[in-house]
């Protein structure tokens, strides 16, 4: 089917654009000091950008804010996320290249700053960076590393990889396996997986790869360890009587004695129910905020970046001018519009980072006000979609916008990602967190009386008297997610501190 002229068009200008477009994205991911280091690289690859030391002096028209703007600055078209897919690029550049004639003291030569100074930055960086502590290994990292000790297709390490990398903090592959590979899979690729994860759970530490407790326990046991038969036999049908400690009941089903079992157990415990546990203690890297807010007069709670970690970048005039020059060649000039093209795009993607991520944290802000008032426990239920439709971008924009960046308030320093959360509906009608909820079950548990802690049902009651209507089974899920005990295993623990005493 031949294409209309307007339909080429089109798909053209989305094939140019299309570059464009990603990198605006990237950029609005990047958290600050992620954004230096990519500002950093954009400086070494790209001659054309330069660092500006000192706000210009630019000739103020009357009344017209766009006068006294930077020259390279965004149009109001383009501060949104969502280049206008219309617009041409070769405007752009005409506009950016005839630029020096309407501020021609800004871009002679010798107002050029020195790039000496970022290299010099970017030496005491690297110097910085050789005199920090090596840091542990991960443990996926630890994991991909022991697969180069196995010659493998690759298909089968590519898989291996893939599990690899979904494992959780505590070694465990959490869900079904076959949740990796996706609805439209072969019976070759299921055993390609099953293969893989076989592989992953023959490593070290033992244990990891597991899809639950019984199967990471299973996999700690070797033939020759002290009580193998007995300890396969209590973890594969006994596990659930263990934790609640019914021993009789135990040797009743499988004819051992109770003192076989109690030494049984103490081999038991010498297994590691979360192998992956000891990699994650790594020194924290600190937390540089992204946002800031601050509290005016009225008590009104209002965002500002730290522009002051962003360096302020323009485009060579240098460059400009020796693209106009006649004696230039056509390959000199096309490299240097292709490199003016890339700075532009760099510093228009930089600036709509800004605007997005202040509209994007101001909203945030202003519809937790409680959280900043009166603390966690004041949370308001907020989805990612109800800041999309108020700022008037994609609910994809938003999250990219909060992915990894910090807001400092004057209830600590969080993630932006912490203001968003699910909620249930109380008994008058209004919504309630699931932190609130989860806060007022710690303090129900906190206040019970230790030697007849509450059960879940009753937990449910006493959420129920405090306005909060749940069910049963999501007290069950917290409680677990909280790692609170069961109210048997806190009565018996209680017993046994007392005895202990």
């Amino acid at each position: 089917m031949r294409l209309s002229l307007g339909q080429d068009l089109r798909m053209v200008q989305k094939q140019v654009l299309a570059p464009r477009m990603i990198q605006s994205m990237e950029i609005l991911q990047l958290p600050i000091l992620a954004l230096q280091e990519r500002i950093e690289q954009e400086m070494s690859e790209n001659p054309v950008l330069e660092l500006q030391q000192e706000e210009p002096e630019f000739p103020e028209g009357p009344d017209e804010e766009e006068d006294r703007l930077p020259p390279d600055a965004p149009t109001e078209d383009e501060r949104e996320l969502v280049i206008d897919e219309t617009k041409n690029n070769e405007d752009d550049f005409e506009r950016l290249m005839n630029m020096d004639q309407q501020w021609p003291d800004h871009f002679e030569e010798h107002s050029r700053p020195s790039r000496s100074q970022v290299e010099e930055a970017i030496e005491r960086k690297h110097d910085a960076m050789a005199n920090m502590a090596a840091r542990p290994p991960s443990l996926h990292d630890y994991l991909h590393d022991q697969l180069s000790w196995f010659d493998l297709e690759l298909e089968l390490r590519a898989m291996a990889d893939r599990i690899i990398y979904n494992l959780d903090t505590n070694g465990y592959l959490q869900g079904r396996l076959e949740d990796l590979l996706g609805p439209d899979t072969t019976d070759e690729e299921r055993a390609l997986a099953a293969q893989a994860l076989s592989l992953v759970q023959k490593l070290d530490p033992p244990g990891v790869g597991a899809r639950d407790l019984r199967e990471c326990l299973l996999l700690q046991l070797t033939p020759g360890k002290p009580y193998y038969e007995q300890l396969t036999t209590l973890i594969s049908d006994h596990l659930e009587d263990l934790e609640h400690n019914r021993l009789p009941a135990i040797s009743r089903r499988t004819g051992f004695s109770i003192e076989l079992i109690q030494e049984v157990l103490e081999e038991l415990r010498k297994l590691h129910p979360k192998p992956g546990a000891e990699f994650s203690d790594e020194p924290v890297a600190p937390v540089t905020p992204d946002v800031f807010v601050d509290q005016s007069e009225d008590g009104r709670y209002v965002v500002r970046l730290e522009d002051g970690r962003t360096p302020t970048l323009y485009i060579s005039p240098y460059y400009r001018k020796l693209f106009q020059q006649k004696d230039t060649t056509d390959e000199t000039r096309e490299y240097i519009k292709r490199k003016i093209n890339s700075a532009q795009w760099l510093i228009e993607s930089i600036q709509q980072r800004r605007n997005t991520l202040s509209r994007v944290a101001q909203a945030i802000v202003d519809h937790q006000t409680e959280f900043l008032n009166k603390g966690p426990e004041a949370i308001e239920p907020l989805k990612m979609q109800q800041i999309a439709d108020k700022v008037g971008v994609h609910v994809t924009t938003v999250s990219r916008a909060v992915d990894d960046k910090w807001i400092q308030t004057p209830r600590g320093i969080f993630p932006l990602k912490r203001f968003f959360c699910g909620g249930t509906v109380a008994a008058d009608g209004e919504e309630v967190a699931w932190d609130t909820v989860r806060l007022k079950l710690q303090e129900l548990i906190d206040n019970e009386d230790k030697q007849h802690p509450k059960s879940d049902e009753q937990l449910v009651q006493d959420l129920g008297a405090a306005g909060i209507t749940v069910a049963r089974r999501t007290v069950t899920k917290y409680r677990k997610a909280m790692n609170i005990p069961s109210s048997r295993q806190r009565r018996d623990w209680t017993a046994a501190a007392k005895k202990d005493a």
